[in-house]
């Protein structure tokens, strides 16, 4: 990995560029940058959905996810690096598949919404779409690996079904949008 920060205010940025890991430097508005900084929007805001109370089980996954987003960041730092491993995309598949065996099926659409945790993992939700789409957009003009892009498809997933989980941990259930098609079947009900 390039140079480790060892002060944070090096002015080095004030022309408006920015170091990447590989000590080549970039306008601070370049595709790349706005994946590295979604990313650790990403990370950021998986940090506040950990002081919220949960299950230790989701603790311990998201706190491994936020270790796998550094890792992810850090490869999109630098071009032509492999940080993200194999393993940690099959964790993910492996944690949706487990969750998702606890949760009864949608019948509707579900809002953002329920317990304080709940909604902020929806956020977490749409600003791993956000990162998502940044690294889609910096694999349409350069070469990057498909696990950084592949990661945040099956996070975003993860962090949906995250969500209904934490609405049920003191019995809660999910806020479903009331949509018409839902109206009329409790009519004829």
């Amino acid at each position: 990995m390039g140079n480790r920060l060892t002060q944070i205010a090096t002015r080095t940025g004030d022309d408006g560029s920015t170091g990447l890991g590989d000590n080549t430097r970039v306008p601070k508005d370049h595709l790349r940058v706005h994946a590295m900084g979604d990313v650790d929007e990403l990370n950021s805001s998986i940090g506040l959905l950990l002081c919220e109370p949960m299950p230790d089980a989701v603790r311990e996954l998201l706190v491994d996810v936020q270790h796998q987003l550094f890792n992810l960041g850090g490869e999109l730092s630098m071009p032509g690096f492999t940080l993200l491993k194999p393993d940690a995309l099959l964790q993910l598949d492996n944690a949706l598949a487990a969750h998702n065996a606890t949760l009864p099926r949608l019948a509707e659409f579900i809002l953002p919404a329920g317990t304080r945790a709940a909604a902020h993992a929806h956020v977490c939700r749409t600003v791993a779409r956000r990162a998502e789409r940044a690294v889609v957009a910096l694999g349409q003009g350069e070469q990057i690996n498909a696990a950084p892009r592949q990661y945040l498809n099956r996070l975003s997933d993860l962090l949906f079904v995250l969500a209904r989980v934490l609405n049920r941990v003191d019995g809660g259930d999910d806020v479903y949008w009331k949509s018409e098609r839902m109206a009329r079947a409790q009519a004829q009900d």
